[in-house]
Order: structure tokens, then sequence, then C-alpha cells
């Protein structure tokens, strides 16, 4: 299945796609830099910051824990949190997403389909996870 992420909330989304993975599809996500957040600008980038100072500053090594800044993978991210990871039905589940920035040359003709139920009903403010990443210092 491809989806088409333009437009679409983050959350709802990446509920619809765990249990469409955990059911046993593949699922491809185009556009993830175009995926809204909810909320306003300010509140987004302070959550987002807040988690890649607490993986920091918890340990300042090169170990973990870590949280990504590029927008599909902070799609991917979101996804796992709703996944059984730590079991091999999550891990088999999270292994068939794929998630990409724009649309790749290979997608170009095919038809991207988007959930009906993930589509924003009243989002008044929102931003998309593109902006979010260029302000926590992406260069996707």
């Amino acid at each position: 299945m491809i989806i088409d992420g333009e437009g679409l909330v983050l959350g709802r989304l990446a509920s619809k796609v765990s249990k469409k993975l955990l059911q046993g599809e593949e699922i491809t996500v185009l556009n993830a830099d175009k995926i809204l957040i909810s909320g306003t600008k300010e509140w987004a980038y302070a959550k987002y910051k807040q988690r890649i100072d607490r993986a920091s500053i918890s340990n300042p090594r090169d170990m973990g824990p870590k949280y990504p800044r590029r927008p599909d993978d902070i799609f991917r991210r979101t996804v796992r949190g709703m996944l059984p990871y730590k079991k091999p039905r999550g891990r088999e589940a999270f292994k068939s997403l794929k998630v990409y920035v724009g649309v790749p040359r290979k997608f170009e003709d095919k038809e991207a389909l988007k959930p009906l139920e993930a589509q924003p009903k009243h989002v008044v403010k929102s931003i998309e996870l593109g902006k979010v990443s260029h302000l926590l210092g992406s260069k996707y």
C-alpha cells in the first residue's frame, strides 16, 4: 500500500499505519516532510527539541538514547512507538514500513492512496513535519 502523507495529521496517520502493519501489510509513505503536526509552531518545536535535548544530556557520549531530526525518521519513530517493537511480531511489522521525503522516481507513476480516516477534520493550527525538522537542524 502506498500512502501520500501530504496534509495528513501525524498521530492519526501513524495509528492507521501501525494497525495495517500488524495485519501484515507492507506500507510505503511518501511526502513525509508534508505531514502535519497539529498545534502551534512553538509547541511542536519545544516538544521535539526537549526530546532531543533529553537524549543528548542524559548520556553525552555517543551511546543512546537518540531521537531523530529528519522528517522520515521522526515518522518512523512515531509508528515504532505504536508497535510492540521489542517482540518478533512488532519487529517484523516495523521492517515492512518504508518512509520517503518527497516522491522517489520509482513511485512517480504509481497511484498513491490517502486513508480517509486520517484526513484532518478541524485542525486550525498546524505545522509541517519538514519545517519542524529544519528548526531542529536537519539537512535532508
